[in-house]
């Protein structure tokens, strides 16, 4: 790994440890932005499941929203937020897909009521009330009564965002904040310094 690279990813541990510190319900949540072909945006929050050298894993239904706008548009971008730290970190780069061993891991470490319910969602379909999917829930429980490992369902694996872009922004006074950016250039890392 690139010596700035893994400069990066210390200040993004050490910006991980202090979320964790501060004892948040979910010190992992994200905010994933994601475009369709024609270029519109949405963004949601998501859990990251884990990041390496290769990048920041999130996990999902590829048929939901978010999977077909990945399918359509490959890059994204996630965003970690510190509100009492006044501290922001913004990574940008291309979204690929995990290979089946890594997804199925991760997938059989999950409690089985989320597995349940990963098959009883039609994720970002049309819902027409909470019944239909308590009977949904219901449905695939009673076809996994007698599986001891709920299988995962074809549709539903992992992602990588592999950085090209990755920001520390820090609040200061008088909105002069500072801008600390590492950025993939000409297959090199670089850093450099933004006005806020």
């Amino acid at each position: 790994m690139e010596q700035l690279l893994q400069e990066a990813y210390q200040r993004f541990e050490a910006f991980r440890e202090v979320l964790k510190t501060r004892g948040l319900r979910e010190a992992d949540a994200m905010t994933l932005s994601t475009c369709s072909a024609s270029g519109r945006p949405t963004s949601r929050v998501v859990l990251l499941r884990g990041h390496d050298a290769e990048g920041f894993v999130f996990y999902t239904n590829s048929l939901s929203r978010k999977g077909r706008q990945l399918a359509e548009n490959p890059y994204a971008a996630i965003c970690f937020y510190d509100d009492q730290g006044a501290q922001q970190v913004l990574i940008d780069g291309k979204v690929e897909r995990l290979d089946d061993q890594v997804t199925d891991r991760y997938w059989n470490s999950r409690a089985r009521e989320s597995r349940i319910g990963a098959w009883a969602s039609t994720q970002s379909e049309v819902l027409p009330d909470r019944a239909t999917l308590e009977q949904r829930v219901a449905d695939y429980e009673q076809m996994f009564v007698d599986v001891v490992d709920v299988p995962r369902p074809e549709h539903w694996f992992g992602f990588c965002l592999v950085p090209e872009r990755i920001e520390f922004w820090q609040g200061r006074l008088a909105r002069l904040h500072e801008r600390d950016v590492y950025e993939l250039q000409n297959s090199h890392w670089v850093k450099y310094h933004l006005y806020p």
